[in-house]
């Protein structure tokens, strides 16, 4: 009997002792897990919505790598998508034909203004049935400067000024004949597109020194040179400069000159400038 008390006292003993032991591991365990909360500022809830969303969503939580150091990043973060590089060379329209007018375009039947401005070009044409004749206005500036002039020295003759259609058709196909039409496209403008049409186009020249007339030589001479620095004071502009032919289409014209007002004139000429450049066409 007292042998039997004696093994319960002992298994007592040792089993309190096994929980002590128990005991201990846990506390060591749940401080370590508070420290390590507390190290890393974990959020049980949510960590828990997270999984929970995952699963819910099939999809697996995958920690996302870092973006590369080439990346370049706007300030939203986004990707920038590289630059597009522009052509070197210009592209040319496939509808426009050699001379410079574009292929199958018809004569309008009204002529067109732009910014109250009329234009003829080689993208603009006339109506074959536009005939204005000489601007009177134009006429009344040419007057003026032709007066100025005179008091300089100058004699001006304006040559030639309003031209009909049927007239240009004359003209042309005598050019297209001699030269070949490719030639007569760089000086001549076919029916329908001419300046002269519209009334506005003065050809000016020096009384007495013909030789010099419709002649790159004009620009030369003391008559052409005083024009090129006046003209745009009595409203008129040299329609045809050198160096801007990629633009107006035709060849330097240092005696074809075409009214559009003062107020212009002094722009384009200020600016060394076109038409074209000046309506943005």
């Amino acid at each position: 009997m007292m042998r039997k008390n004696n093994v319960n006292r002992y298994q007592k003993k040792k089993n309190k002792k096994g929980l002590t032991i128990v005991l201990a591991i846990i506390a060591i365990i749940a401080t370590s897990l508070v420290v390590w909360i507390g190290m890393n500022n974990w959020n049980p809830q949510v960590s828990y919505d997270r999984a929970i969303k995952a699963l819910d969503s099939g999809q697996k939580l995958i920690k996302k790598e870092p973006k590369k150091q080439d990346d370049k990043t706007t300030t939203g973060g986004e990707v920038e998508q590289p630059v597009e590089q522009k052509p070197e060379k210009p592209i040319i329209e496939p509808n426009v034909d050699p001379g410079g007018y574009i292929e199958g375009q018809t004569l309008p039947a009204e002529p067109t203004y732009v910014d109250g401005f009329l234009v003829a070009n080689k993208k603009y044409p006339l109506p074959s049935t536009f005939k204005p004749g000489e601007s009177k206005e134009a006429r009344e500036a040419f007057n003026k400067m032709a007066a100025a002039a005179k008091l300089e020295g100058f004699s001006l003759d304006a040559f030639s000024t309003y031209r009909s259609y049927d007239r240009q058709v004359e003209l042309y196909e005598r050019y297209v004949s001699r030269d070949g039409e490719e030639a007569a496209d760089t000086y001549s403008a076919r029916p329908g597109y001419s300046e002269h049409q519209t009334g506005l186009a003065f050809d000016i020249g020096e009384v007495g020194y013909s030789q010099h007339y419709a002649s790159a030589s004009f620009g030369d001479t003391e008559a052409g040179k005083w024009i090129s620095k006046n003209a745009h004071k009595y409203g008129f502009i040299m329609r045809y400069p050198k160096g801007k032919e990629h633009i107006t289409g035709y060849m330097h014209e240092s005696w074809h000159y075409r009214y559009v007002g003062e107020a212009a004139a002094t722009v384009i000429y200020e600016n060394d400038s076109t038409l074209e450049e000046y309506l943005g066409i």
